[in-house]
């Protein structure tokens, strides 16, 4: 009978080819390592994560007895929550957890080994980073061996044997890692992490001589030898490999592995190379950012670092900072992260699951981590400041596809949005960094790419951003008191947006509902895999001109070259395949949604030339706005909208925005229509609207709230309802 079936466990000619394969691709694993099957066992896992649980799981810990204490898991602060979290698994054993600084390993070191004259057996862990993911900083690994010969603190107070896991996670990217000088018991690492592909793949490399105390108590496919349903009776797979990789391994991205390894060496000529270009890229854009300074003198970054990034074997490529404005106050991340996403520049944000580091270099005290939970400030959030105190950073890391150009564009991105003009440079911090350099290191390389004096590839045109922090700066103060005397200001215009990142469509009076102005923002458009589009995936939205018909309360969908369609504002008949509820994702939220249909759906496929969909909210999902701004309005319920019910902006602002992107004067009427308001404003002065805390529209109240997202002031109204 033929067969597909290429699963490794088989025993078919393809079975028997991908079982090879896999087997190749551990040992090119290892020889990357410098180790060999002799030493060390790959085990396959989803991810570094995954890797770190399984040693939680297996690990032999020891509760206390009377003649033994018990075993410690023991961790250094600057880790990986993943890491950290084994207490989880500890904590119910009896275990003790000890949390080390990375000052107290050698400070409070041995001078003598403590490996001899006992006879105590209790298993410890000790867990560090080899470069941690918060600053890039660069743990010696020549702790594996004196944590194992009890030399380094806290091994060299406790007996029994110590076992060293190193998370290779962030440093194995862009370091050489011999596991033949320093040999830990356990490695966890990603491919993802490596190569950028393939994701959801890791692996734990294990010394063999430390394999045979792990215990495992589950099985799955593939991990025994033997064993019985109806009796207990279970005997483990020889290998190693095979007892601890439970089910079919995902041996297609295995096999991908062979490639990312040759197109590695293809490309760069290995781990030493790599380790000195991304350093040097990172070397090169501290020197520059931690120099960079507003036209006041003031610096205008906070970098979070335990070294100038003077050598490759103590700092890694990433650079960890916050911004500043010129009187010094920070900058929320969350700012710099959207603006930079307009630069076409990635960059991460938070604590990056790392809150031991995080706490130190920002000052954060465990109190102040409650408060800001209680606050409603979460990880992965947008909550960036918390009275006036970042509560976390932006992180840029550097990896062996990234060039010089990048460096330059990022810190022209910096300079164009975050710098009061003009730009100054300090010079003498410049120049002393320049000639700090190591002996070991790679900085030599780096010095030819500098420029003399001043950097010249810094843009010093004024900044056009429609940020309104940057622009105030370099306009006129206007103070509070002189605003309390200027006349009323005029709503001049008023604009709902039916679809969302659709045309705007201009009405002269319109009702309001108890999401906003009614049937704002209560369609979008998904392609085919149901993701949202906006005009950044798909610019051709703008040129969808959707309008609202209550008398007949319909939508119409019009564009260039296109019949006009007419869609119900709401469906009353039952239920229809095409008319489907389902769930879709907006700004992070879950929205139930109802789908309007296939003549809509070709309508928009034809159109943007894609398969798409047009669903608009379902009328009895109700969505809030996020935790932590709620309790500032009255009402929070909202459409698909970002962030707020209602986005105003003032004429006089927009009037302040200089040039567009290429020097040409724009239009009022056409920046005002990059804000995508509902709301337009005539005001007397530039940014006066920063101050607000209440606006009144005829009988109608709103309360005033100001928001950076995507470089757009959005303002979010206390009182909706007429």
């Amino acid at each position: 009978m033929l067969s597909h079936d290429s699963n490794p466990h088989s025993h078919n000619p393809s079975s028997r080819l991908t079982h090879d394969t896999v087997e190749h691709v551990r040992y090119r694993i290892l020889q990357h390592f410098n180790t060999t099957p002799d030493d060390y066992s790959v085990i396959f896992t989803s991810g570094s994560t995954a890797a770190l649980k399984l040693v939680a799981e297996s690990f032999p810990w020891r509760p206390p007895t009377a003649t033994e204490p018990a075993s410690q898991f023991c961790y250094l602060t600057d880790n990986h929550t993943s890491v950290v979290g084994i207490r989880g698994v500890t904590s119910a054993l009896g275990v003790v957890s000890l949390p080390v600084s990375p000052e107290e390993i050698e400070a409070r070191a041995k001078d003598v080994a403590q490996s001899e004259g006992s006879s105590c057996q209790t298993p410890h862990l000790f867990c560090y980073p080899a470069q941690s993911n918060f600053s890039g900083r660069k743990y010696p690994l020549g702790y594996v061996r004196g944590i194992q010969a009890r030399q380094l603190y806290p091994a060299c107070d406790s007996q029994g044997r110590w076992f060293v896991l190193l998370d290779a996670a962030s440093f194995a990217s862009c370091s050489p890692l011999d596991l033949q000088e320093h040999p830990a018991d356990f490695v966890p690492f990603s491919f993802y992490k490596m190569f950028g592909f393939p994701t959801g793949l890791g692996a734990l490399l294990v010394r063999n001589d430390t394999a045979a105390l792990l215990r495992k108590t589950y099985f799955g496919g593939g991990t025994a030898a033997a064993y019985l349903a109806g009796d207990n009776y279970y005997v483990p797979a020889p290998n190693m490999a095979s007892r601890f990789e439970d089910g079919t391994v995902s041996f297609l991205d295995i096999i991908a592995l062979n490639h990312s390894f040759d197109s590695l060496h293809t490309l760069t000529g290995g781990m030493d190379k790599i380790q000195l270009h991304t350093f040097g890229l990172t070397r090169y854009t501290y020197m520059l950012l931690s120099s960079l300074c507003h036209g006041n003198g003031q610096p205008v970054a906070q970098i979070y670092s335990h070294s100038e990034f003077e050598n490759p074997n103590t700092q890694g490529a990433i650079l960890n900072f916050n911004l500043m404005d010129c009187h010094g106050q920070m900058i929320g991340y969350s700012q710099v992260d959207k603006l930079a996403s307009l630069f076409n520049i990635h960059v991460r944000t938070g604590c990056f699951c790392n809150t031991g580091a995080c706490q130190l270099f920002l000052g954060i005290t465990s109190q102040v981590v409650k408060s800001n939970l209680q606050a409603g400030h979460v990880c992965g959030d947008n909550i960036d400041l918390v009275d006036g105190r970042p509560t976390g950073s932006v992180r840029v890391s550097f990896g062996y596809m990234s060039t010089f150009q990048d460096c330059q564009n990022f810190l022209n991105f910096v300079a164009e949005c975050f710098v009061e003009k003009p730009v100054k440079v300090d010079q003498d911090k410049l120049d002393r960094l320049k000639s700090n350099t190591s002996s070991k290191g790679s900085s030599q390389c780096l010095l030819s790419m500098l420029t003399n004096g001043k950097p010249d590839h810094i843009d010093e045109r004024v900044h056009a951003s429609t940020d309104p922090v940057v622009n105030q700066r370099g306009g006129k103060a206007i103070t509070k008191e002189a605003k309390s005397h200027e006349k009323a200001q005029t709503l001049t215009n008023i604009y709902i947006y039916p679809i969302k990142s659709c045309a705007a469509f201009e009405v002269t009076d319109w009702p309001v509902g108890p999401l906003g102005l009614l049937h704002d923002r209560g369609w979008m458009v998904v392609n085919g895999n149901r993701v949202c589009l906006n005009q950044k995936r798909e610019p051709r939205l703008c040129l969808i001109h959707p309008q609202i018909y209550l008398p007949s309360n319909t939508l119409h969908l019009q564009a260039s070259g296109m019949n006009v369609i007419c869609v119900p504002l709401e469906n009353h008949n039952e239920p229809h395949q095409s008319h489907r509820v389902c769930q879709n994702m907006v700004c992070g939220d879950r929205v139930e949604t109802v789908d309007c249909g296939d003549e809509a759906a070709s309508w928009l496929s034809e159109f943007l030339g894609q398969p798409c969909r047009l669903i608009r909210q379902s009328p009895d999902f109700s969505r809030d706005m996020k935790k932590g701004h709620e309790k500032e309005v009255s009402s929070t319920a909202l459409s698909l909208v970002n962030e707020a019910q209602y986005l105003i902006v003032n004429r006089a602002s927009v009037d302040l925005q200089e040039s567009s992107d290429d020097h040409q004067p724009l239009d009022t009427q056409k920046l005002i229509s990059r804000f995508r308001a509902n709301l337009v404003i005539s005001g007397k002065e530039p940014f006066e609207e920063d101050d607000w805390s209440h606006l009144t529209i005829g009988n109608t109240h709103f309360q005033v709230r100001m928001q950076i997202i995507n470089g757009d002031t959005y303002y979010r109204n206390g009182h909706e309802k007429l």
